[in-house]
């Protein structure tokens, strides 16, 4: 795989979560101002309350909606700006314009974090915000991420991997903040359900976004729909998927999701597991 970059900057210091979330908003707070970008999960969450604490009004989280950015993320964001009085804001993109993102090859991330930091630097720029933030944190490391390459060319900051901040300590220093997305599971845009070479399409998102919706509704919480053209293949974790093989349960699962669109639905036998899609890349050796 051609994206596996070692983005871990520096040795590593045993220091604890605390003593990095008071350097992580050290930092932030020498900041003259920062946009933050917001996508709802876990890390970005974090960081835009950081933030928000550490300059306030000098702090705008900014959200991007397009296809591939569900309904169900929109309402986590608007439900976590309004409890904490983040500032915040909407804006739109247009990666569906571009073709090399349509064609969904294996750097589509790339495309898509390009024209998410192209928009933050033109907004930064006509605010007068003097740095643009994303939430990678210090596990985002040896993994296939082309956005990383987007970031680092667009100069975005990296303030959770700078303070050394793991996805565990996230997690436990969002849960001592009361933050309801401590434990959110890990989420990404609609487009990774669908398989390298599968043309980005409004109506493919939109079907895998019923699809999930639909799991939500039969009460599941972490679970991806992949799309193989007509076909669902859906992953639940783990602890979820005894629930899943129950026969009634199997049944609800098919109906709503026949009902959703989709012609064939299976449940993959492995569960659940983060990049699933990029086992075709290490198989392949790309």
């Amino acid at each position: 795989m051609k994206e596996l970059i070692q983005i871990r900057a520096g040795d590593e210091v045993s220091i604890s979560a605390k003593e990095k979330e008071n350097l992580l908003l050290s930092r932030l707070s020498g900041l003259p101002s920062v946009l933050i970008a917001l996508s709802g999960g876990a890390d970005s969450a974090y960081l835009a309350w950081a933030a928000h604490c550490a300059l306030e009004s000098h702090a705008l989280s900014v959200t991007a909606l397009s296809p591939s950015y569900s309904a169900h993320d929109r309402a986590v964001v608007e439900e976590f700006v309004g409890k904490f009085h983040v500032r915040h804001e909407f804006i739109e993109t247009y990666e569906m314009e571009n073709p090399a993102y349509r064609a969904n090859t294996v750097d589509r991330c790339y495309f898509c974090k390009d024209e998410l930091f192209s928009a933050l630097d033109d907004l930064a720029q006509a605010r007068g915000f003097s740095a643009v933030a994303y939430g990678v944190n210090a596990d985002d490391t040896l993994d296939f991420r082309p956005g990383h390459r987007a970031a680092t060319e667009h100069q975005v900051l990296a303030p959770l991997l700078e303070a050394g901040l793991r996805k565990a300590e996230i997690r436990l220093l969002s849960q001592r903040a009361g933050l309801p997305t401590w434990d959110r599971p890990a989420s990404a845009c609609l487009a990774s359900r669908l398989p390298y070479g599968t043309e980005v399409t409004p109506d493919r998102l939109a079907l895998v976004e019923r699809g999930e919706a639909a799991l939500r509704e039969l009460g599941f919480r972490q679970f991806r729909v992949r799309l193989h053209a007509n076909l669902a293949r859906v992953e639940i974790a783990p602890d979820e998927l005894s629930r899943a093989f129950q026969p009634q349960m199997a049944a609800s699962i098919a109906d709503r999701l026949k009902a959703a669109g989709f012609t064939h639905v299976s449940l993959d036998l492995e569960g659940y597991r983060q990049g699933s899609l990029n086992e075709t890349l290490q198989a392949s050796g790309t």
